[in-house]
């Protein structure tokens, strides 16, 4: 089979076949991989060598493959903060939280020739456009600032009690705020964990750009494939409903 048969199928490693793959990494990196530590996601598997050190294997187009691929990882500092969307609050420290933000001020100081690909789609600004009239029709939604981010910054992307990020397959430039409106989306059915976020990054977050990032991950709870029983979905719909007015005024 030649490797043209294969963009156009779906594929999701949580459930297709690995372990050829997983032989292959083996094979070519001279290492064993601890077959009771593996993680499979959608699109990545992660497991534990027997070098102490993490592999990450990533499904990728081959057009992505120069620009976006990496190396592989060590060993994390301490466990995933929690699911992508915690429904608790995580107690986390002072220090975590000073870590979180000079690590963000950080990234967003880089620059890079890769563009962000949040759920795997490039950012553009038709992306934006597209995705916040989706459910807010009628806002200018024109991105005046891009800045380096994560991309896919959430609470099973980061480790407690020591701040760690890790997932980085999807960072490049974005529009200023993604991040932290990202970590505020996933935090919104723990309100007092919300209202952290958005104290932490109200720097990102009350810029134009910033406002407009909450109303595109807004946009992606409410709109048409949202879950009725998401516990996010009132507390996002009257921040977006905020937020849609100071645009319109400011």
């Amino acid at each position: 089979m030649t490797l043209s048969a294969y963009p156009t199928r779906a594929v999701d490693l949580r459930v297709e076949p690995v372990d050829e793959v997983l032989d292959r990494v083996e094979r070519s990196l001279q290492t064993r991989l601890n077959r009771d530590t593996v993680v499979r996601k959608r699109r990545s598997i992660g497991t534990r060598t027997d070098r102490d050190t993490w592999v990450r294997i990533e499904r990728r187009g081959l057009d992505r493959i120069g620009v976006q691929g990496g190396d592989g990882t060590e060993l994390l500092p301490g466990a995933p903060v929690g699911s992508a969307v915690v429904a608790e609050d995580p107690r986390l420290s002072e220090e975590w939280w000073a870590v979180l933000n000079a690590s963000l001020d950080a990234l967003a100081a880089q620059n890079t020739n890769r563009i962000a690909t949040p759920d795997t789609e490039t950012l553009t600004q038709e992306l934006v456009t597209g995705t916040i009239h989706s459910v807010f029709p009628g806002v200018d939604t024109a991105v005046v600032e891009w800045r380096s981010a994560h991309a896919d910054f959430n609470w099973a992307n980061m480790t407690a009690p020591v701040f760690c990020v890790f997932d980085w397959e999807d960072w490049g430039m974005a529009s200023c705020g993604l991040d932290a409106a990202n970590l505020w989306g996933a935090s919104l059915a723990v309100p007092a964990l919300a209202d952290r976020v958005r104290s932490e990054r109200r720097d990102d977050l009350d810029t134009r750009d910033g406002k407009l990032m909450t109303l595109f991950v807004a946009a992606k709870i409410l709109g048409p494939y949202a879950d009725p029983d998401d516990p996010r979905l009132g507390a996002a719909w009257e921040t977006a409903e905020r937020v849609v007015k100071e645009l319109q005024t400011g």
